[in-house]
């Protein structure tokens, strides 16, 4: 048996291997109980944004919805469809998280939002005089 340490360190990584092993379940998505791996995937993401979950599950999860086939459009479709049950500031707080997952940096979509003029009526636009 692995020491403590490395045991958190496992769980805290989401190590498939040792979940899998320490709570005797399957975590891949493999289709089973009715749903193809894809759908599969993108429900387990809708309940991770549901409970909050750490980030590397987010990665982990949309990992998975990738190799299965979903697009990032249906994983985006999955945020907004869970936001209005789950809430939105849970949905909020999983999104950079999220759309790091699947490529997208959103710290450099907001730095070019930055450089661009604030269109006036916008907040931060103040008319001169």
């Amino acid at each position: 048996m692995a020491s403590q340490e490395e045991q958190f360190r496992r769980l805290a990584l989401h190590d498939e291997e040792f979940i899998e092993s320490a709570l005797a379940m399957r975590l891949r998505c493999d289709g089973g109980r009715g749903l193809d791996p894809k759908t599969q995937a993108l429900v387990r993401l809708g309940a991770l944004l549901a409970l909050g979950a750490a980030p590397v599950s987010y990665h982990w999860t949309v990992a998975a919805a990738l190799d299965a086939g979903a697009t990032p459009d249906e994983i985006l479709g999955t945020l907004v469809a869970v936001a209005p049950i789950s809430g939105i500031a849970r949905v909020v707080l999983a999104t950079p998280e999220v759309a790091r997952s699947i490529g997208y940096d959103l710290d450099a979509a907001f730095e070019e939002l930055d450089q661009e003029p604030t269109p006036p009526g916008w907040p931060g636009h103040w008319p001169a005089g």
